[in-house]
């Protein structure tokens, strides 16, 4: 379960986390075993290899700590945090977004460029194929469009067809977008979407990605970043896929973590529509409208970006700042669990809070 830490970090514990988040075959688990186990990074860096040994960490991890590349890595990376609209989200501080802090592998570190408090606004994700045909990049822009204008960030990432068509419909509108990167954020790829890239920063969007910052296109990456997508996301409509298309990775992956998923028919003699039907056949959502959608998540229309007038209800405050289940809230609010489900009866009954498989949401309004 996470927990949250308000304290800032200091430089010395920024760093050795940085050096850490280097490390070959540490990720967000073994990242968290060390912090507990030594009580910060810190003091994990500066223990015995033993000590890691003993904690089931590799040789390979234990032996890269003392290597330049780490040390500099790290070094560069706090350099780079100074830039304005450059920031480090960690995991178990407040400003993490809380959805993606949800799901089972979610990424230690953040980095982000652009707006961070995008992360925390209702988010929806668009997905498809590289090679998509002029009609599904039509309507990837016409739903992201829409979606935009009632108050969805949309989530995808940054590859060639339905993802730059996704990305560029929501800034058409003025509309937030996130980009979810396979690679650091200093090795942007493709370069064809640089300045798109550019434009998302500029536009009040963010760029993220759990890599080091000068971390390559390596093939591994990109399903690897799909869960931060769908992570992200309160749903993922894939807009056009063939059987092989990495999207109907980020639309499984989805699924697993409990979000909605979305998929647009398409013609039986097309190969590109084969991906779409198959997830419509493993319980996807058909959907020909953005009102299909937005009916879905009933409760998210409209959301103004911050709400106005704090809810007086703490589950209804909680809410606000991401669907959750039961069992979360009440570990959130530290109440029992039956005096919990009775007040989300309550407010159900009041009609101001929803169930959408199996988590509470706020409605809007």
């Amino acid at each position: 379960m996470q927990t949250h830490h308000s304290s800032p970090v200091s430089p010395a514990e920024l760093e050795a986390r940085l050096r850490l988040h280097r490390l070959p075959d540490v990720g967000l688990r073994r990242f968290n075993t060390l912090i507990e186990a030594f009580g910060n990074a810190a003091s994990a860096l500066s223990a015995p290899g033993s000590a890691w040994r003993a904690l089931g960490i590799t040789q390979a991890a234990i032996d890269a700590r003392r290597s330049p590349d780490v040390r500099d890595g790290a070094l560069a990376a706090m350099a780079w945090l100074e830039h304005p609209g450059q920031h480090l989200l960690m995991w178990d501080r407040p400003n993490y977004p809380q959805l993606l802090a949800q799901i089972d592998d979610a990424p230690a570190l953040l980095f982000v460029a652009g707006n961070p408090a995008l992360l925390e606004r209702p988010q929806l994700a668009i997905v498809g194929s590289r090679r998509a045909t002029p009609p599904a990049l039509d309507t990837a822009g016409a739903f992201s469009r829409q979606l935009a204008q009632a108050g969805f960030a949309i989530t995808s990432g940054l590859a060639l067809g339905i993802d730059g068509a996704a990305h560029r419909g929501a800034l058409q509108v003025g509309g937030g977008t996130v980009a979810v990167l396979g690679t650091g954020l200093q090795k942007l790829y493709p370069q064809r979407h640089r300045d798109l890239a550019q434009a998302i920063v500029q536009n009040g969007g963010a760029l993220v990605s759990e890599y080091p910052l000068d971390a390559g296109p390596l093939p591994g990456n990109f399903p690897r970043r799909n869960r931060i997508i769908s992570g992200l996301a309160l749903g993922v409509l894939v807009v056009e896929a063939s059987l092989a298309s990495g999207s109907l990775i980020t639309a499984r992956l989805a699924a697993e973590q409990g979000r909605e998923v979305y998929a647009i028919p398409g013609s039986i003699h097309h190969p590109a529509a084969k991906g779409c039907h198959q997830l419509i056949r493993d319980g996807a959502l058909l959907v020909e409208t953005v009102g299909q959608i937005i009916e879905s998540l009933k409760g998210w229309q409209n959301l103004p970006p911050a709400v106005a007038h704090a809810p007086t209800h703490p589950l209804l405050a909680l809410l606000h700042a991401a669907p959750q289940t039961s069992e979360d809230l009440a570990h959130n609010c530290a109440q029992p669990l039956a005096k919990v489900l009775a007040q989300l009866t309550e407010l159900e009954l009041d009609g101001q809070v929803s169930n959408v498989g199996g988590r509470w949401f706020a409605r809007a309004g």
